[in-house]
């Protein structure tokens, strides 16, 4: 029996000072670089975005966060990569709206988006913007409904590609509008909307950075915008509530994620610094510079929003059919 307790007490101290060393561990980090998972080709918004988050968690940390551009794959090799990386905080993931829209598109994928990763802090959110090529005798989203309606399956609308917002966006909008319209994907925003503009096509739904200035210069016609506010560089162009759609929600989100099993403690950490980060004006003049929204959310909102936005894309690829071949 003196053998046991001893062996116990042994026990005990060994699994205390493991708890302490763990403890000191999330309270001293980070005490060496980052890893900061993108799973996109370098340039573009989004590596703009992740360099910005990590030039100010570095200054703020004084440890390096580096970029690692692990483009590919529609996201997934990027993704996976940061799903099976250690879970102490060194690695963490940029996330965005794929994440969401990738289970209900593909049979099988190499990570799962609920098991492997813990969300951490949203980013960003960018809105989308209905346009039509000038051709459209519809000026407001009644007389566009009014106009499909009246001519069932002969309006084209392009996408950048099958199973994106832009697709799901406008397919979401066939549903609840009840309009029958022809989608046209092409490999890329840059074709589709060349195809807008010369008129082969004649809707698009994307993020307003793309489209402000072909609308400016009356090549293009703003019809409604998602979200909740008007944009400050279309001021006339409603919101899809004010036009009568209020269910039509579809955003761009942008966010960070760590592998599961990370700490909560460093979980909470960095969620709180990233809020921090995207309150400072300067990050703020610099996201609107590329048509990005700060948004600032907890650890606990962001996964609810994930679970969310990834039951409203099932919905609407179910309903219209999509599918995408693996």
């Amino acid at each position: 029996m003196k053998w046991f307790n001893a062996t116990v007490q042994m026990v005990t101290v060994g699994v205390l000072v493991a708890m302490a060393s763990s403890v000191a561990a999330q309270q001293a980090y980070p005490n060496k670089p980052i890893r900061f998972i993108t799973p996109y080709p370098p340039g573009g918004g989004t590596t703009v975005v992740a360099r910005l988050i990590a030039q100010k968690l570095t200054e703020s940390w004084g440890q390096q966060v580096l970029v690692d551009n692990r483009g590919g794959g529609n996201t997934i090799i990027g993704t996976e990569i940061g799903a099976k990386s250690p879970p102490d905080g060194y690695t963490i993931s940029f996330v965005d709206s794929v994440l969401a829209i990738l289970p209900n598109l593909y049979r099988a994928l190499p990570y799962d988006t609920f098991r492997d990763f813990a969300p951490v802090a949203t980013l960003t959110r960018i809105p989308f913007m209905l346009v039509l090529h000038p051709s459209v005798p519809a000026n407001n989203l009644q007389e566009l409904v009014a106009y499909a309606k009246s001519r069932p399956g002969q309006l084209n609308y392009a996408s950048s590609g099958s199973g994106g917002q832009g697709h799901l966006g406008l397919e979401m909008f066939s549903i609840l509008t009840g309009v029958k319209m022809l989608h046209v994907p092409y490999k890329g925003g840059g074709p589709a909307l060349a195809d807008l503009l010369g008129g082969q096509v004649q809707l698009h739904f994307n993020v307003p950075i793309n489209l402000i200035s072909h609308v400016k210069s009356g090549k293009l016609k703003a019809i409604a915008i998602s979200g909740e506010s008007r944009l400050a560089a279309l001021p006339q162009m409603p919101t899809f509530k004010e036009a009568g759609l209020p269910n039509l929600d579809v955003s761009y989100w942008q966010g960070v994620a760590m592998p599961a099993a990370a700490p909560k403690p460093i979980i909470d950490k960095m969620s709180t610094e990233i809020a921090k980060i995207l309150a400072m004006p300067d990050i703020k003049e610099k996201l609107g510079s590329i048509g990005a929204q700060p948004f600032i959310s907890t650890p606990e909102q962001f996964a609810a929003m994930i679970n969310a936005e990834t039951a409203k894309y099932a919905n609407v690829v179910k309903t219209a059919n999509i599918k995408i071949e693996d």
